[in-house]
């Protein structure tokens, strides 16, 4: 334990007898750390969070769509790093300042790139963070960021709606023509080979329609001359008067008829119906031949004791409204009939005119089609953009504006002047030691024995006058001013660097 003692001593006695050069060395190293460390320049880190709310009361038919506009979030929060945008943040802030060619724009974008940073975090929550030379543009950087942000998600569903918009109404300026074309070869052809033949579209619509109209007429026409026939037969056994107490004017069946006839064609009338119909041209003929048989009949008396049977009489009304409606449905059937043959026969003398025709309508059905369809879109597209520009789909909440700091991130600076500080001191006493150990002197006239193994006869102390005690008291205090002014050179750069961080801010 005294050898560890006697060790300590000498080597704190051999570092103070080499102090001068401890200090030397002290000085050298702090001052070329301390100035190391005042060449790396401040950097100031400001940060904001943003909150995107997603909210849509509209339809997604009308509104916007959450999962869409949830990508298109996504997709920006992304993208606001891109070059483009970096270069935006450097027109728009005090950076700009520096910039005089592109190789400074393109530098500026670079150092962006690496000092911006954007964190998300859950609920829709982003974090921006941005590094810079100065709190003020760190701030001003990061309030860029949000302006770009906010900017590019509204305005880009916007642009996205009128890009759209645009491209659509060109189409349908394109297909607009094009029907019109259509229309026109339609309207021609049909002019040409269809204008003279019943009915209306293609020819084997007209066919298909006379044939169905055909079909209906047909049953039509089996009722009615089954009631008829049923009328004819309830007649036959039904005597045509009944005994009475004496004798009145009778009405033959012609006249009858005559008047079923004519109640018939008033009822029609009444109807609307023209005399160009074919159910009144069917009543006007049967009326023609009733009252010339009405003519014929003679007028006579019922026998005294019988009168006119009611039952024959409304009996007979009723066959001669079943007659009159049995021919004109003979008479539909048979211009049915006509029309029919008339359109085979046009299909027989020219079988490409019903190819051709096919053809111009299947192509005017999907030019029509097509142009519907695209109407119909730009019309949801406009309503969306409306609910877009007119509706907060997507809202923006700067929950945490941009900080302004007022220290730096980095470097540490007090940390690093303090550190240097250490190491300066450090330096000097371990070269002040390593000096001690070089020297081939010995401090104590054991270690001289132990070094050479010789015996040590005696030792002479050294005799100090006031001279050399007031010298060595002189070299003390300047020794003593030297570690103080390295003590004060150390406070003076921390007070530096408290003025800087205060006019930064």
């Amino acid at each position: 334990m005294n050898g560890l003692y006697d060790e300590v001593r000498l080597a704190l006695h051999g570092i103070w007898t080499r102090r001068w050069i401890a200090l030397a060395v002290a000085w050298g190293i702090a001052l070329l750390g301390w100035f190391a460390v005042s060449q790396i320049p401040n950097t100031y880190e400001s940060r904001a969070r943003v909150f995107v709310q997603l909210s849509n009361v509209l339809p997604d038919a009308v509104g916007i769509n959450p999962q869409m506009a949830q990508k298109n979030v996504d997709t920006v929060r992304q993208t606001l790093v891109s070059a483009v945008n970096l270069e935006k943040v450097v027109r728009g802030t005090d950076l700009a300042n520096t910039v005089a060619t592109p190789a400074d724009l393109a530098a500026r974008v670079a150092g962006l790139s690496q000092a911006i940073k954007i964190t998300p975090q859950q609920d829709n929550l982003f974090e921006i963070t941005a590094k810079a030379p100065s709190p003020k543009i760190a701030s001003a950087v990061v309030q860029k960021l949000i302006d770009i942000f906010v900017e590019t998600n509204l305005a880009g569903d916007r642009s996205q709606t009128s890009q759209s918009l645009r491209f659509l109404d060109a189409q349908l300026s394109q297909r607009q023509k094009q029907l019109q074309e259509a229309e026109a070869k339609r309207t021609d052809f049909q002019n040409r080979y269809l204008g003279s033949l019943p009915g209306t579209g293609s020819l084997t619509d007209r066919m298909g329609a006379a044939r169905q109209q055909m079909s209906q007429v047909d049953g039509d026409l089996a009722a009615a001359q089954s009631s008829l026939a049923a009328i004819n037969g309830q007649m036959a056994g039904t005597a045509t008067t009944v005994a009475g107490p004496g004798g009145t004017g009778a009405t033959g069946p012609a006249r009858a008829r005559l008047s079923a006839i004519q109640g018939q064609i008033a009822d029609a009338r009444a109807r609307g119906f023209t005399d160009q119909h074919p159910d009144m041209m069917a009543l006007r003929s049967q009326l023609a031949q009733a009252t010339a048989a009405a003519r014929a009949e003679p007028v006579g008396t019922v026998g005294a004791g019988a009168s006119a049977n009611p039952l024959y009489l409304s009996l007979k009304s009723m066959q001669a409204d079943k007659q009159a409606q049995v021919a004109a449905l003979q008479m539909r059937k048979a211009q049915l009939q006509g029309d029919l043959d008339q359109i085979s026969g046009k299909l027989a003398g020219d079988p490409a005119v019903a190819a051709e025709q096919g053809q111009i309508e299947r192509d005017y059905q999907v030019l029509k089609d097509q142009y519907d369809k695209l109407l119909a879109d730009r019309e949801e597209i406009a309503v969306r953009g409306q609910a877009q520009t007119q509706t907060d789909a997507v809202k923006f909440n700067v929950v945490d504006p941009p900080t302004r700091p007022t220290v730096p991130a980095a470097p540490n600076r007090t940390l690093l002047l303090t550190g240097v500080l250490i190491a300066a001191i450090g330096g000097g006493i371990g070269a002040a030691f390593a000096l001690g150990q070089l020297q081939t002197t010995f401090a104590t006239s054991a270690k001289l024995e132990k070094t050479t193994g010789l015996p040590v006869i005696g030792t002479v102390r050294e005799m100090v006058g006031k001279a050399e005690i007031a010298a060595r008291r002189r070299r003390l205090l300047y020794f003593a001013g030297g570690g103080g002014a390295l003590a004060v050179a150390y406070v003076a750069l921390l007070g530096v660097e408290m003025i800087q961080r205060g006019l930064a801010a």
